[in-house]
């Protein structure tokens, strides 16, 4: 049995864990926790299946989708949509078969992944673990366009059009 002192500090003591609990984060809280610090973070242990190119923040994001361009597993992008309801490209998911790890770059072999992943700016720089950087392409406002690459572009598609039509 317990005497009114111990009881009154047993209660002082619950109180006081219980303030520290409250001002703790989500985080603190898993950290505190026995089997809190053994969970990883996905792709920074260098044990998955892909290489990610982390291309836009995250947190610019609501929700998330994943897309498979061409063969299945090759290459993945996954798209996030923006509180305004625009989509974007918020990173490449590229399969490890297709590509390997050169002095801290990554390196794409496939050829059709490397021709989708024109639209990244920049070395493809090593953060952790499968986890890569680069940067968006450039954004061209609406005023410079039609840009010379679409003019060509158009031009091209209109003699291959044009070309095609007289065989017939």
């Amino acid at each position: 049995m317990a005497t009114k002192k111990q009881a009154s500090a047993a209660k002082k003591n619950i109180k006081k864990a219980q303030a520290k609990w409250k001002g703790m984060t989500h985080r603190q809280h898993a950290l505190v926790q026995p089997e809190g610090r053994m969970r990883k973070k996905p792709g920074t242990t260098g044990k998955g299946k892909f290489y990610r190119i982390e291309i836009r923040p995250k947190g610019e994001f609501k929700t998330f989708r994943i897309q498979d361009v061409g063969k299945k597993g090759g290459l993945e992008r996954l798209a996030g949509k923006r509180t305004s309801g625009s989509w974007d490209t918020v990173s490449w998911l590229v399969s490890k078969k297709d590509a390997h790890v050169s002095s801290g770059h990554l390196v794409i072999d496939d050829t059709k992944a490397r021709s989708v992943l024109k639209n990244i700016r920049g070395p493809v720089t090593h953060v952790k673990g499968d986890v890569f950087h680069a940067y968006p392409r450039k954004n061209v406002p609406e005023s410079a366009k039609p840009t010379l690459k679409q003019k060509r572009a158009w031009a091209a598609n209109i003699k291959k059009a044009q070309k095609t039509n007289r065989g017939k």
